[in-house]
Parts: C-alpha cells; structure tokens; sequence
C-alpha cells in the first residue's frame, strides 16, 4: 500500500502561509509519500484554500512526489480553464500531476454559480470528454508532458452507477474514506470489474486510491475524543457515532494500522491521509508509527 498526503487546505486554527504549505511539502516528501493532494472546494464551512493555487505553490518543495486533485471540480470550474489550470501545473511539475475529478458535493456552490445541482452528475457526465480531449492536446498550448495526457481518476462513493462511470471514463477510482469501509470498498472493487471489462479496460491493472482519510495518530483518548466530536463530527456535519462506524486512522498507531489493513485486505491500493491538527508532526508520526504495521495487523 502506498501513502499519500493531503495539503493542509483548511483551517483548523493553525492559520495559512506559504511557508506552512511548503514546510509540508518537504516533510511529505522527506518522510517517504508518494503523493502531495488537494482537495477541490469553492464555499465550505471552515476557510479553504484553493486547491490548484496551492499545489503550484509547493511544486519545487514536493520534489518527484506524484500531484494528485482528489477531486477538482469541471463542472463547477467550467472543463476548458480547470484544464489550461492542471496542464500548467503538469508542464511546471514535469509531467507529475493525477487529474481526481468529481461533481462536488456542495449545493452552495452549484447555486451561487446558478447551476442545477439536480443535474450535476449530467452535467459531469459531459464535462470529462472535454475535458479529456483538451488534456491531450486539444487546442491547448503548451501541452501536457504526459502522453496522451495526464490521467484522469474519477471520485465515487462506490454506488453501481458511480462506478460503471469510472470505467467508463476514468483511468482510476478514487474512493472516500469517510464514505466507505474496507468491507463497503470491497463490494464496489467487486462491481467495478465487470464493468472495466464491458468498457475494454483490464481490472487487473486498473488504479485506485481511498482519498481524504483524515488522520490523527495518539493513544491519549481524551484527545482522540476531542479531535472527533469538536474537529472532525462538526465540520462534516456527522455525528460523531457515524464517524465511529467508519474505519479512519485516528487512534492509537496500532488502531490506525488495524484499519488501514483492512482497507488493504479489501483491496485498496494508496490511501490519502489528511491529518487534522499538527500537521508535520501527524505526518511523520505516521510513517514512524503507523504504516510499519500496515500489512501485518
């Protein structure tokens, strides 16, 4: 299983500077990642940085890690400048970035920008053809390093017809950890292959990864405790009992390591972590503590 890490995008009371992002940048490449991510939102309920700004903001400091956005928005940033957005960035990275797309799942954004969010999976549905054709040239100059472009992963929940979408258009699944577990995931690897093989894909070869699994390592449980039911639970807007059922490394290491065993029993083959406080230090606690024991849980 490889790991990858999230860019600090939100808020959670640690402020923004571009010297944090770039701190973070190096730590993850440093520690032994494979991937540096950014989640895509344009309104949310904490302050959030933009996602493609601040993955050009660190693309020296992440060295040769792999650029994912785990998801970016076409829909909602329109496919022709999300496009010119990440082949800048595939150009400026020498051919490194991973395009996640998604719909988004936000109704304030679909409203401000006067879109029917009723529609969004039609409209996405239209959007990654353009946006295919003009990752791989197009009309757009200069063009991506990758041939024929950069691939283009698409995020689902793992619903049957989330996933005959993702053979049908993308070159990877990406799921959520916080919509998914390791038995939920596994049904969906299931469905997905037969799916890839009426699409002329190869399951076997076919990529995915487990996307925004927010991570806090700490065998004290009041403090666990906290980072769920005041952090995590009211930003997603969850009860904290719901979050339980789900298998997130928070907890002790051998806890986390546990369930992201699972994830990799199930089949999952990266998992994207997003550490909710000390972000660095998260980071390489993880690596130290954590992913040693992935496997053998």
């Amino acid at each position: 299983m490889e790991f990858g890490a999230h860019l600090p995008l939100i808020d959670f009371g640690a402020g923004f500077s571009h010297r944090r992002l770039k701190t973070y940048a190096r730590a993850a490449a440093e520690s032994g990642y494979r991937y540096l991510c950014a989640n895509d939102h344009l309104l949310y309920a904490k302050p959030w940085l933009d996602g493609p700004t601040a993955l050009a903001a660190v693309i020296e400091d992440s060295r040769d890690l792999t650029l994912a956005t785990t998801v970016a928005l076409p829909v909602l940033r329109g496919p022709l400048q999300l496009a010119k957005a990440l082949t800048a960035l595939d150009v400026l990275s020498d051919g490194r970035m991973l395009v996640g797309v998604g719909p988004g799942s936000s109704a304030r954004d679909y409203a401000t920008l006067g879109l029917p969010f009723d529609e969004r999976w039609r409209l996405f549905n239209e959007s990654i053809p353009v946006l295919r054709t003009l990752l791989e040239g197009g009309e757009l100059a200069p063009r991506s390093p990758q041939r024929p472009g950069p691939p283009i992963w698409i995020g689902s929940w793992g619903s049957p017809a989330g996933l005959r979408r993702v053979a049908r258009l993308g070159d990877g699944w990406l799921a959520s950890a916080y919509n998914t577990t390791p038995d939920a995931f596994a049904a969906g690897l299931e469905r997905l292959g037969p799916a890839l093989r009426d699409a002329g894909k190869d399951p076997a070869s076919f990529p995915n990864a487990l996307a925004t699994a927010w991570l806090y390592v700490d065998d004290d449980p009041a403090r666990v405790e906290h980072v769920l039911a005041d952090v995590l639970a009211p930003m997603l807007n969850r009860p904290v009992e719901s979050l339980l059922e789900l298998a997130l490394p928070i907890g002790p290491a051998e806890v986390c390591a546990e369930r992201l065993s699972a994830f990799a029993a199930a089949g999952v083959e990266r998992v994207f972590l997003w550490p909710l406080h000390d972000d660095v230090q998260q980071l390489e606690l993880f690596q130290n503590r954590v992913a040693p024991l992935v496997g053998r849980s």
